[in-house]
């Protein structure tokens, strides 16, 4: 195997340990956002936002402990300060594209969270490796 194939064969790796990880975190993610606005009658918007939110959670853990190499360099809070901080823009980002598909495209919020839950795989996935994977 050559030095090329090697770091290409690492990284799908961690691509498909990403995919899981992000398959369950959005299915706590998509599973609580119904739950919210069906069953308690929030708005989608909030209920997004706290499902969200408890996501986060779940993947912090799972994603340290699963799919990136935490930084020998940085603190656990630090890490967990720079995930949230992340997280919070992947949030901004989340809320925005649920605006923008559900009231100004009038496309129904639960087909619009798919659509949106990739947006916000992108940037988490490449944030994440950035500021908080142990570089090589």
């Amino acid at each position: 195997m050559t030095n090329k194939e090697k770091p290409m064969g690492k990284l799908f790796e961690q691509l498909v340990k990403f995919g899981i990880v992000g398959v369950l975190a959005f299915l706590i993610d998509y599973g609580v956002m119904i739950f919210l606005t069906e069953c308690f009658q929030l708005n989608y918007l909030l209920s997004a936002m706290l499902s969200f939110s408890l996501s986060v959670i779940f993947n912090y853990i799972a994603s340290m402990r699963f799919v990136f190499v935490g930084r020998e360099d940085m603190s656990k809070s630090k890490e967990f300060t720079i995930f949230i901080i992340l997280s919070l823009i992947g949030l901004g980002i989340n809320e925005l594209f649920m605006w923008l598909m559900v009231d100004k495209m009038l496309i129904h919020y639960m087909i619009s969270k798919i659509f949106v839950t990739g947006i916000v795989m992108v940037w988490n996935f490449i944030t994440r490796k950035i500021f908080l994977e142990a570089k090589n």
